[in-house]
């Protein structure tokens, strides 16, 4: 029988795990799905409700789970199925809800699907993929040519990302019915929903003409991202899956994207996640410059978040976030880490207190910040950093800069519990080295501390759940938009207002407030006539009307 959605996730309060780097149980150096149902009380505490679990898959762990070697085996590392249904359970038991990453755009070269696409032209997974006899200058998000060549078939295969995760043919029915039958078995299983990966991608240029922004090899995304056959495929997976659950669908359609293109992707899933408000200070793609030259415009900053609101308010739901596992902590992106209490704190009420549904990447409640790892070497369990490297067009030390601004690993790098050994992550060596302030950056410390980052984010999300209706259907109204130090918001619904007040510098600010104001949460001392380095202030009042 068909499951009307109830839209439940109005009132979530996100928390993307990624399940290798969360916690180790069994001290073979990767987390796994047991470490999360042990860490659940900690992620109950602190008041998140929906999680967000990376990639759970088999997989040879080229790109860490988002290469699907099998969709119905939990990879051996994080565990067995039997986990994975004690996890959804633990999940539930403790009133949260649990979404998966499904990744639908490729799978890893290793997929039985793969190996018999290369066996065999005439068989039908050979129509799973997409091969043809000749590249074209088309470049990839990992810095390399999106076809690889194949010596069983004589032919090329494509790829958006590394050659070893093959795209899957979406213009092919009965591979999409395979993706569709992949999602039923995990809504059966009791999962909440998906974050769907990389479902900008799914339709490409058939024509596979060359690209004209250069005779060379280059990055043209509208030769593979946001085409219009995209909807066509989303709109068949909605009539065949998810209308019959009650299920949340959120899809990531990347920095591409425009507010028009959300309307459109929304009609068949219920929200989007966009990069625009991830790279305002131009981080991504900086190799080569200068770290005093990425810089934070602010003005820009708030405009963006003004677009989306303006564009998607009342017309569609809006997820939020400052990073996910593939960008730089938010910390060092937009904050400062000679002030990092007082950044991470401000940096978290802002999100949490904007609109939509927000989502918090493991760490960020503990102020985590960028590795500053002193060998290339360390940064290798990312592939894209590999690519990097391999290409051979920088020398070190501007691969070390960009990396140690910009690499995934830095959101990657173990979850950092205690000051014991390898931050309390594993008793064994972790798969990817922690980071060196884990003796001041962790959980038992903030958990200890009255006035820490975590516990700070704690209240904030017991105010925004006390506040839910006001924050999530309320206007957005920037106050001072050219402002270059503060950002300053107003919601407003029915008859009630907030103001937040958040100062994005290391500037002593003086801000003037309403007296009908009362003040709900700060990051600084009850002095509210000023707003010292990365300060922030929470004020509501009643409207009263005539």
């Amino acid at each position: 029988m068909k499951k009307m959605k109830t839209k439940w996730f109005r009132e979530a309060i996100g928390y993307e795990i990624y399940p290798y780097s969360f916690f180790d149980s069994n001290n073979d150096g990767f987390g796994d799905l047991k470490g999360i149902i042990e860490k659940l009380g900690y992620l109950s505490e602190l008041g998140v409700n929906l999680l967000w679990i990376c990639p759970i898959y088999k997989s040879p762990l080229d790109d860490y789970g988002y290469d699907v070697e099998d969709y119905y085996s939990v990879n051996e590392i994080l565990g067995d199925n039997n986990d994975l249904v004690n996890l959804i359970d633990s999940v539930h038991q403790k009133g949260m809800k649990i979404i998966l990453d499904l990744v639908i755009n490729h799978v890893s070269c290793e997929h039985k699907w793969f190996k018999e696409a290369l066996k065999d032209k005439n068989s039908k997974y050979h129509d799973y993929f997409i091969f043809r006899d000749k590249p074209n200058n088309w470049m990839g998000f990992f810095s390399e040519s999106v076809w690889t060549y194949s010596k069983e078939l004589g032919e090329y295969y494509f790829h958006t990302f590394s050659e070893r995760m093959p795209d899957l043919n979406w213009s092919n029915p009965q591979l999409r019915q395979e993706i569709y039958d992949v999602a039923k078995y995990y809504l059966e299983l009791g999962v909440d929903g998906f974050r769907l990966d990389a479902i900008a991608h799914l339709a490409k240029d058939t024509s596979f003409l060359d690209s004209k922004l250069s005779k060379d090899l280059v990055l043209d995304t509208t030769k593979f991202s946001n085409r219009k056959e995209v909807f066509d495929y989303l709109k068949e997976f909605k009539e065949e899956v998810f209308d019959h659950y009650d299920c949340l669908t959120i899809g990531e359609v990347g920095g591409e994207a425009s507010t028009e293109m959300a309307l459109e992707y929304t009609k068949y899933i219920d929200m989007v996640f966009n990069f625009d408000t991830c790279w305002e200070n131009g981080a991504y793609g900086s190799i080569g410059k200068s770290d005093e030259e990425i810089k934070t415009n602010l003005v820009n900053l708030k405009a963006l978040f003004k677009k989306w609101f303006d564009a998607c308010h009342h017309k569609c739901d809006m997820p939020l976030y400052w990073l996910n596992h593939d960008h730089p902590r938010v910390v060092s992106q937009y904050g400062g880490i000679e002030y990092r209490e007082e950044s991470a704190k401000m940096l978290g009420a802002v999100l949490l207190f904007m609109y939509g549904l927000p989502f918090i990447y493991q760490g960020e409640e503990l102020g985590m910040s960028n590795v500053t790892y002193d060998r290339i070497e360390d940064f290798f369990e990312d592939v894209s950093a590999r690519n990097l490297v391999k290409n051979g067009e920088y020398d070190e030390q501007t691969l070390l800069r960009f990396l140690r601004r910009c690499s995934r690993i830095s959101a990657r790098s173990p979850m950092q519990w205690n000051t014991k050994s390898h931050a309390g992550f594993s008793k064994g060596h972790p798969y990817i080295k922690v980071n060196d302030n884990y003796l001041m950056v962790n959980a038992e410390a903030n958990l200890s501390e009255r006035d820490s980052i975590y516990n700070f984010y704690k209240r904030c999300i017991e105010i925004r759940k006390e506040n839910n209706e006001l924050v999530y259907y309320g206007s957005f109204e920037l106050i001072d938009p050219n402002d270059e130090d503060l950002f300053t918001y107003k919601k407003q619904y029915k008859d009630e207002e907030l103001l937040v007040i958040a100062n994005f510098s290391p500037k002593l600010k003086e801000i003037k407030v309403d007296s009908d104001y009362s003040l709900l949460i700060s990051n600084q001392e009850e002095d509210i006539t000023k707003l010292g380095s990365f300060g922030v202030c929470i004020f509501k009042k009643h409207i009263h009307k005539c």
